[in-house]
């Protein structure tokens, strides 16, 4: 999309412009093509090149499912690849951490020149990952990895802050006055999702249940879940789903039961914007994820051709925004652009 491409020139424009120091003055700008530009330093008596990314290959390894979700991601991380002129490898493992750890190696023997990856398994995949921090490659984490990207010696995490976004969600639930909160789980063992149940427990004033719902990719068996628990638990007034096809599955499920549940989730499908609309979901979480395919794409190719890094040790945050009522129309404008 065209304000994509002006944001990677920018980045690119602001990051050649710190590293020549304060007073330096930019005499050619990069034009996309295969020629150099030329930066002028604070003398104006020598010149940095700053190569063009064509014969660079990145690599974004993830939990992927193909679901709306991912498949947003994946759109914004092909745009900054056309947008800064690179080859980008997307492969997904459909939450299997073998695989992926699998496709991070692989990566690695084939000479990467940046890898970009999500940590739902932090144990399956860091070996991988160490190695590839070894042998030069930059790395970075997106998605799920706020609290472990440090560690791996990646250069920063794309992303939001799972837990902090629980506590907003939270408060949330305060406010609509539920007192038992079930947390469904589509992944069992994502530590980012438990994050999100446990920020809710964090703030909410009342109980929170966290459990596994089985996965998006048998909504049947994941809505017969959650309709057992509610079932087996009178005392549940609310339900919050930690990505949008499982809450889309509580919803069925209380009206199934004939259940008035406060519903929120995390996410955006057309399906959940629509439920919102309707006031049939209270709100979602949105942690942007076209900025989380996009952005480290851009900073793999500024690490590559320009030696920059953003972050500073802590992680750049893409979220927590919320999509409620008030807001929802615009959203959806947005989801039809194929960028929300």
């Amino acid at each position: 999309m065209k304000n994509m491409r002006w944001l990677a020139m920018l980045l690119a424009l602001v990051m050649v412009a710190a590293a020549c120091g304060s007073d330096a003055s930019t005499e050619d700008a990069a034009t996309g093509d295969d020629d150099a530009a030329e930066t002028a330093d604070d003398s104006g008596d020598e010149a940095v090149e700053a190569t063009q990314g064509g014969d660079l290959t990145f690599h974004m390894i993830t939990h992927s499912d193909d679901g709306p979700f991912w498949s947003v991601l994946k759109r914004g991380a092909e745009a900054a690849a056309a947008d800064v002129g690179v080859e980008l490898v997307w492969q997904g493992s459909n939450n299997d951490a073998a695989v992926q750890a699998e496709l991070i190696d692989a990566a690695v023997a084939a000479g990467s020149d940046g890898i970009a990856a999500s940590l739902p398994n932090v144990d399956a995949v860091a070996p991988g990952l160490k190695a590839a921090v070894a042998a030069g490659i930059p790395v970075y984490t997106l998605n799920s990895g706020a609290n472990d990207f440090q560690e791996l010696g990646a250069t920063t995490h794309v992303g939001q802050t799972e837990v902090i976004a629980g506590n907003g969600a939270g408060l949330r639930f305060n406010d609509a006055g539920a007192t038992t909160i079930l947390c469904g789980r589509q992944e069992p063992d994502n530590g980012a999702l438990i994050e999100r149940c446990d920020g809710l427990a964090e703030t909410f004033n009342g109980t929170v249940i966290s459990e596994f719902m089985d996965l998006d990719a048998d909504q049947a068996a994941q809505e017969a879940a959650i309709n057992a628990a509610l079932a087996a638990n009178p005392d549940i007034d609310g339900f919050m789903g930690v990505g949008p096809v499982i809450t889309m599955s509580g919803l069925r499920a209380a009206d199934a039961l004939g259940r008035d549940l406060v519903i929120g989730g995390f996410d955006i499908t057309p399906e959940l914007l629509d439920a919102i609309e309707a006031g049939e979901v209270l709100f979602t979480v949105d942690q942007q994820q076209y900025l989380q395919g996009y952005i480290p794409v851009i900073l793999m190719y500024l690490e590559n051709t320009n030696s920059n890094t953003l972050g500073g040790g802590l992680p750049i945050l893409t979220g927590p925004g919320f999509v409620t009522g008030d807001n929802a129309t615009a959203v959806k404008e947005l989801v039809a652009a194929g960028t929300r």
